[in-house]
């Protein structure tokens, strides 16, 4: 369903549950993050309603997924470390080119987003499955589902300003260059590390 070209190896899993105050921490930072995005599409495209009305309800659960992870940190008796820097997000934002049309710009925004959405419900995933911890396995579980349907949300939206033909081109080729990426990654406790 996802169509990631990478699939992520249990071991990235066991390094993340060996570090459950990072991992939680940086899933904290990086729903921030999605919300952000989200409110940054709705100013950036206020005229498009529809899309602002989605990206409005994303962006609220994405700051309650915030929040529950958060508040998950704190009945575990952790704090929420400090943000650090997603290399991930930002090695996908070099793939397509600077420039183009505000259509153009929107539709590369927008697969960005349904690939880190596709990449945290595959990693969601493999963590929930490598869990022994019932209460964080379903917490997972339970977010992997949301990831997936953001992702059809965001991949959805690109195809409706963009001929369908050209959008799967960028997003097979998107998909492809990510992959490359993943390969050298799965050695820290991060989302997308």
């Amino acid at each position: 369903m996802l169509g990631l070209k990478f699939e992520t190896e249990t071991s990235w899993a066991e390094i993340a549950k060996s570090d459950l105050q990072q991992i939680l921490t940086d899933h904290a930072f990086a729903e921030q993050k999605a919300a952000s995005n989200a409110v940054s599409i709705i100013i950036n495209y206020p005229e498009e309603t529809e899309m602002v009305k989605v990206m409005s309800d994303i962006a609220i659960e994405e700051m309650e997924h915030f929040r529950m992870v958060h508040n998950l940190m704190i009945a575990r008796g952790m704090t929420l470390g400090r943000e650090q820097s997603n290399d991930y997000a930002l090695h996908l934002r070099e793939f397509f080119n600077k420039g183009g049309n505000r259509t153009e710009q929107l539709v590369h925004r927008l697969l960005f987003a349904a690939l880190i959405e596709a990449r945290s419900c595959e990693r969601f995933k493999v963590f929930s499955e490598n869990l022994k911890d019932e209460e964080l396995s379903n917490f997972y579980k339970d977010l992997m589902i949301s990831e997936a349907n953001h992702y059809t949300t965001f991949i959805n939206f690109a195809r409706q300003y963009m001929d369908r033909k050209i959008v799967d081109k960028k997003w097979n080729d998107l998909l492809a260059y990510e992959a490359e990426f993943m390969r050298n990654r799965g050695t820290k406790a991060k989302v997308h590390g």
